[in-house]
């Protein structure tokens, strides 16, 4: 959302098309589909642009990620791996349109996030595979998982549905998670801990 929000204001005369937002947001109410709406959402606000225009938002809206957007814990962490040599991989559910960009700022090997779909050059209102979240993104962690057999994997998740693939590595940690989710935690003797 907050990288739409961005979108609208690099780009306000595309506030014009937030009537196509109401009937994805209904829908998304009763079948709770994250990548059909997320899909909607990104196609009804963005679809058309061309990679230029998106690839200048991006530039944009990850310069904007200033210092107290991103939680000193979670730098701490980054550097804390970095310097023990582990390989960092950013995993999310978030889109490719400027998850790998946030990747190479925070200097991740790997960046594995859910893809939106092109035609040619021109952004469509279509993800091109997975949403990665919940089970999806347990399949990748299980992926991960056999490329690097040999190596510890820890991962941090910070929703109810992290849960999923934090249980499959040696060192899962939840981070400033909801109240359900930190109690599914705990009942997995998956650690939890409040980042600032």
């Amino acid at each position: 959302m907050p990288y739409l929000a961005a979108a609208l204001q690099r780009y306000p005369q595309r506030t014009r098309r937030l009537w196509r937002l109401p009937l994805p947001l209904l829908r998304f109410a009763f079948d709770r589909d994250r990548g059909r709406v997320k899909a909607a959402l990104i196609g009804g606000l963005l679809g058309g642009l061309e990679r230029p225009a998106i690839a200048a938002l991006t530039e944009h809206f990850v310069a904007g990620l200033a210092a107290p957007t991103l939680l000193r814990s979670a730098l701490a962490a980054i550097a804390r791996h970095r310097a023990a040599g582990d390989r960092l991989v950013l995993l999310s559910a978030s889109t490719d349109l400027y998850v790998p960009a946030i990747g190479t700022r925070l200097g991740f090997d790997e960046v594995i996030c859910t893809r939106v779909a092109w035609d040619g050059e021109r952004l469509l209102g279509a993800l091109a595979g997975p949403n990665l979240r919940g089970v999806e993104k347990r399949r990748v962690v299980m992926e991960l998982k056999s490329r690097h057999a040999a190596s510890t994997l820890a991962a941090y998740g910070n929703s109810g549905s992290d849960v999923d693939h934090l249980q499959c590595v040696d060192e899962p940690t939840l981070v400033n998670g909801s109240f359900a989710a930190r109690r599914r935690a705990a009942r997995l003797r998956i650690p939890c801990a409040d980042w600032s």
